[in-house]
């Protein structure tokens, strides 16, 4: 088998790989490693796609937030806006929600029963109070991810596809990568590999960070009424569902499940998609008609939900950038500026210069 050789080796071409290769441009010869044919496939092209500033938290948000100009500029980010709603049970969750928008600085505002039934034709009379949060887009996931590979091959990397990796080892300051589409070399080695995270680690003997993929399900609906082309993206704000308009009057809808997994190629359960369809059915007066299809993605976080960049404590030279959850699309530019400049020893760029990275390091899981 053929050995490629390179100065960093990137497992992993979804969007956290793809974005760091973005970043690091013609400064380093990159090879990214992918075991799929096609980059993308487990969790960046199963995404809802939506961009949303208080989502992962006010820990998440400043990188969400730092996104924004680059994905603006790119013109990636549409209108949408978002409404969060509560039933009495779910107004605690809502406060701390707007606590955490005000800590982050992040455009929000109550809304009484009044301007929700104007904005949510149909919504239960037991949600009597929402939050809106104005500066919420819609993100063109696959355009950004098809930009950062673009953007990776105009620097010179090199995507290696039904790379699936089978075993890694250090010899001469030099990382070995054994692929099922051969060997590749580099000097400096990247976890990126989202749902695999933990795997690859193992295989490299770098430190045991717990990276746990969970499934996420989605379902595309056709509804009486439709939904309307200018709805916001609706999220309950205890967390047991989502949705949003899709084409055609047809909408999206997550029961927001995250269920542990393995990471494989995994499948929508037909128990989670009737569970969504209730939580909707009970949140709105709207009758479902048919459901057209359903997916599901993983979503894949560390043991404190927080991402994990910089580089290993045990394995040298061994980098992460890995446990980017449900954010890591919407995060992907600030995260990917970080990312790039750890891994390089540079100064962090302006936009992220204000963020203490210190926060997401493999560092604090140390024993």
């Amino acid at each position: 088998m053929s050995v490629a050789q390179a100065d960093i080796a990137i497992v992993g071409a979804g969007i956290a790989g793809a974005s760091l290769a973005a970043m690091v441009g013609d400064r380093a010869r990159v090879v990214l490693i992918e075991g799929e044919s096609q980059p993308g496939y487990h969790s960046t092209g199963r995404s809802a796609a939506f961009w949303s500033e208080s989502y992962g938290g006010p820990l998440v948000q400043p990188l969400t937030t730092a996104s924004s100009a680059w994905l603006e500029e790119a013109g990636l980010l549409h209108p949408r806006g978002c409404i969060h709603i509560a039933s009495d049970e779910g107004l605690a969750a809502l406060d701390l929600l707007a606590d955490d928008m005000a800590i982050g600085s992040v455009a929000h505002q109550w809304l009484d029963r009044a301007a929700l039934e104007a904005a949510i034709p149909g919504l239960r009379p037991e949600y009597r109070v929402g939050l809106s949060e104005p500066t919420c887009r819609d993100i063109d996931v696959g355009g950004l991810h098809g930009d950062f590979l673009a953007r990776a091959r105009r620097g010179g990397a090199t995507l290696l596809t039904d790379a699936a990796v089978t075993a890694i080892d250090r010899e001469d300051g030099e990382w070995r990568i054994a692929t099922r589409a051969g060997e590749v070399r580099a000097r400096l080695l990247v976890n990126a590999a989202g749902a695999w995270a933990s795997p690859v680690a193992t295989m490299a003997d770098a430190t045991r960070v717990a990276i746990t993929p969970y499934r996420r399900t989605i379902a595309q609906l056709a509804t009486d009424p439709p939904m309307a082309a200018d709805m916001p993206l609706i999220m309950d704000a205890l967390g047991r569902f989502y949705f949003k308009p899709e084409s055609g009057g047809r909408l999206w809808l997550s029961p927001h499940d995250e269920t542990p997994v393995e990471p494989h190629d995994v499948a929508p359960e037909e128990l989670d998609v009737a569970i969504a369809i209730d939580r909707f059915e009970h949140a709105v007066d709207w009758r479902v008609i048919r459901r057209e299809r359903a997916w599901a993605g993983l979503r894949s976080f560390a043991p404190d939900r927080l991402p994990v960049y910089g580089f290993d404590t045990r394995a040298p030279a061994f980098f992460w950038f890995a446990g980017q959850g449900g954010f890591g699309i919407q995060t992907a530019p600030a995260a990917a500026m970080i990312g790039a400049a750890l891994l390089l020893g540079e100064a962090m760029p302006e936009a992220v210069a204000g963020i203490d990275v210190e926060r997401y390091s493999p560092g604090r899981f140390d024993h």
